[in-house]
């Protein structure tokens, strides 16, 4: 366990943002399972779905929730899906 006061706010520090990481990958799967499902059953707002899950994507690299060559892999088989 940590014994210097910095180093205990580094651990608290450190473990809400984990918990909110996690919290912003989770919600981001869902977005992405989200946009396949329309684009399989041919809704008719896919597109509006799609370019939203997109942003979404490229926040979450921003913010380094996930890596970017995986943001391109996702945005990647979003748009041959919807192709």
């Amino acid at each position: 366990m940590a014994n210097t006061k910095s180093a205990i706010k580094r651990v608290n520090v450190s473990s809400k943002k984990k918990l909110l990481n996690t919290s912003k990958r989770s919600a981001l799967r869902k977005l992405i399972r989200t946009a396949l499902a329309s684009i399989e059953n041919n809704s008719p707002d896919k597109n509006d779905v799609i370019l939203k899950t997109i942003k979404a994507i490229d926040q979450a690299s921003t913010d380094g929730i996930i890596h970017k060559n995986k943001a391109a892999r996702d945005k990647s088989k979003l748009a041959k899906q919807l192709n």
